[in-house]
Order: structure tokens, then sequence, then C-alpha cells
């Protein structure tokens, strides 16, 4: 009842102050393992991809961000949990493929922190690693205007148009000799990164 309840405020009030628009939200699996993977622009990027989403997502966020009034209870209602991102936090990372294995969606930022610039940063290969071990497919997502909304040097949001696009699902494949895989989740993170990078070339050109 409460994720419902905080859906529909945050929708209603990111629809209001930032027009938020969603793209491609078709493909996304109403059931079954799935991982979100979206780049990161803004603190309000793991609300805004999640709105459309009618069941929970879990996402993985700095442990300082629950002590932020308001968006702290927010995120919680959301599905997040935190991760201490100065020792590499296993915990998290063990949490979120009993996640994945037990059928849930899981948002992961394959840049791992947010763009200081704007631009988009190369993907970490932790999300392709991920989705070989649970089998889960990996959604790209493109968030479009987040960084002028509510960028690292803003300190309150601004009334930004804001988009989100949902790109076909990938599923990937362990490669046949074990050999392969580094360079395997080399190409599988670029070509992620691709996918994401083409929608913001596509919008903002």
């Amino acid at each position: 009842m409460l994720f419902h309840v905080v859906r529909f405020l945050s929708y209603a009030f990111c629809l209001i102050y930032f027009r938020i628009e969603f793209h491609g939200t078709e493909h996304v699996p109403s059931e079954g393992p799935l991982i979100v993977a979206p780049n990161h622009e803004s603190y309000f990027d793991p609300i805004w991809v999640s709105i459309p989403f009618n069941r929970p997502l879990r996402y993985m966020t700095w442990d300082r961000m629950f002590s932020v009034p308001v968006l702290g209870t927010v995120m919680r209602a959301f599905g997040a949990f935190p991760v201490n991102l100065k020792i590499g936090d296993r915990g998290a990372l063990r949490l979120s493929l009993e996640h994945l294995r037990s059928g849930g969606g899981l948002v992961i930022f394959p840049e791992g922190s947010r763009t200081r610039t704007g631009d988009l940063q190369p993907f970490k290969q932790g999300v392709i690693r991920l989705a070989l071990e649970s089998g889960a497919p990996i959604v790209p997502v493109t968030i479009i205007g987040g960084f002028r909304a509510l960028g690292p040097h803003h300190r309150f949001p601004r009334p930004v148009k804001v988009t989100i696009v949902y790109h076909a699902p990938i599923e990937l494949a362990m490669p046949a000799d074990r050999k392969d895989l580094k360079p395997y989740l080399y190409a599988k993170s670029d070509e992620l990164r691709g996918v994401v990078s083409s929608a913001i070339a596509a919008r903002t050109s």
C-alpha cells in the first residue's frame, strides 16, 4: 500500500513539476527477474525510472542518502537498500543477486555514480556480470533532462522537462569459453552504453 501511495504522489509531483514523459514502457516485462540499467544524472533518477512499474523494484543507494529528509523515506518506499561505496559492499551485491534469482526487479546504474559534467560516463562491467549470474534480461533506460533538473551543482530541483526512454530488453548468454569472458564483458558494456547514448543523441540533436 505504501509503495502505491508514494508512487502515485511521486508521479503527480513529477508530472506537474518536471512535465515528465515516459516512452517505450511496453518493453518492460511485467514479471520475472529484471535488471533496469539507466544512465545516472541526478539523485531523483531511481524515482523517475520506477514510476511506470506496477511492482516494486529494488536498487542499491549510497547509504548517506537515507539521512536526507523526505527523500530517504521515499527511496525506502520505492525499494532502495543502502550500499557503502567506500568499502565495496559485497553484502549489497549478494542481496541483489538473491533478489534477482527470486524473480525480482533491480535498478542498477552502470556508470556507478552520477555524471559531474552531464556527459555519459563509461559503463562498468558489474551490471553485465550480475545479468549473467542471475539470468535476468537487461532493460537499458535513457534519462534525458535529469542533469539540468537536479545535477550535482544544484541545491534544489529545477522545473526542467524530464524524459525517460525504456529500450528493448537485452538477453545475455555466458560465452562458451571462459577465456572469452573478459572481452565479452567489455563488449556488452559498450553495447549497453551505445543503446543509452543513441537515445540521448536522438532527443538532443
